[in-house]
């Protein structure tokens, strides 16, 4: 497992709880992870590191994530290594995707034979490095499955946009702050079926050499969103939305935020996320929001 963030550790979770050795991949060597897994220092990009600690493993899952801002020289070399090194070792390499590479839509579903239509450097970086992954699968190198995940919530979720400057926010009794237009059908993913759904990719040769949209709850539009949110806690409180101005001027001082703008067309237009694919093949469904809303709450309140 490379990654120890909200997915990756949720999936360390998932994968502990039925049986399997785990090993969790960081830069620090510390997580909280359950007992019975490992957890490993070192650097993902370094090929010679990838490898050893790939040795002997049936399933890498890649689900590392360097700062935004610095995704154009970062990611790649990143995901570099850790193909490099599941080809040499001949493990699977499950790998966590978002949305970015298919660009702008103009409203259509996002289904997995979309062409990859990214105008910015982050959308470019996620459709080059999706192109390679499949070229390695299709070359016989290594067995590759990829999934997708929409903008996510849950557990640990919290520096997604329905993060915690929502739910935090909304339980400290303050109006939450979103971005673009509030009225707009958007998909979030749950990330514990995020996590599940990588799982089912590692084990299942069915997922081998394709990208998957992994099961999402039907979309409403981020206001609803946050109304279900309000409803649970027990309050009403009016969404605050981010403007593509407004974001242009904060990133002027701070470089996470001015990242933003390049994909706030996902919140201007519908942005409706097809997982029929993954839901008919494998025979599983999102939860559903009155399941994952008040857990979601809950796992905040325990922070609090």
């Amino acid at each position: 497992m490379f990654g120890t963030g909200a997915v990756g550790l949720t999936l360390v979770e998932h994968l502990a709880a039925t049986g399997e050795d785990v090993v969790a991949v960081n830069r620090r060597g510390r997580a909280a992870v359950p007992e019975g897994v490992q957890v490993v220092a070192g650097d993902a990009s370094d090929p010679a590191f990838t490898t050893d600690v790939l040795e002997g493993a049936a399933v890498a899952y890649q689900c590392l994530n360097p700062p935004y801002d610095k995704w154009p020289e970062l990611f790649p070399p990143l995901q570099t290594a850790v193909l490099d090194a599941a080809t040499e070792t001949g493990t699977k390499l499950v790998s966590l995707e978002n949305l970015y590479m298919y660009g702008p839509t103009a409203g259509a579903r996002l289904t997995e034979d979309l062409p990859y239509a990214a105008a910015g450097p982050k959308g470019r970086v996620r459709a080059e490095m999706a192109k390679d992954l499949l070229a390695a699968h299709e070359a016989g190198r290594v067995r590759v499955a990829m999934g997708r995940a929409s903008d996510y919530f849950g557990p640990r979720g919290v520096s997604s946009a329905m993060g915690e400057r929502v739910f935090r926010r909304i339980l400290a009794g303050k109006r939450p702050q979103v971005m673009g237009d509030v009225d707009q059908p958007h998909s979030y993913s749950y990330i514990p079926d995020v996590a599940e759904g990588l799982a089912i990719l590692g084990m299942d040769d069915r997922a081998d050499g394709k990208a998957w949209h992994l099961p999402t709850a039907g979309p409403l539009t981020t206001r609803a969103f946050v109304e279900r949110i309000c409803d649970e806690v027990g309050t009403q409180l009016v969404p605050s939305a981010m403007s593509r101005a407004l974001i242009g001027v904060v990133g002027l001082f701070t470089p996470t935020v001015r990242e933003l703008k390049e994909m706030l067309y996902e919140f201007e237009e519908p942005f409706v996320v097809d997982s029929s694919a993954f839901e008919t093949t494998f025979d599983v469904r999102a939860t559903p929001l009155e399941l994952a809303i008040p857990a979601t709450v809950k796992w905040y309140r325990s922070t609090e």
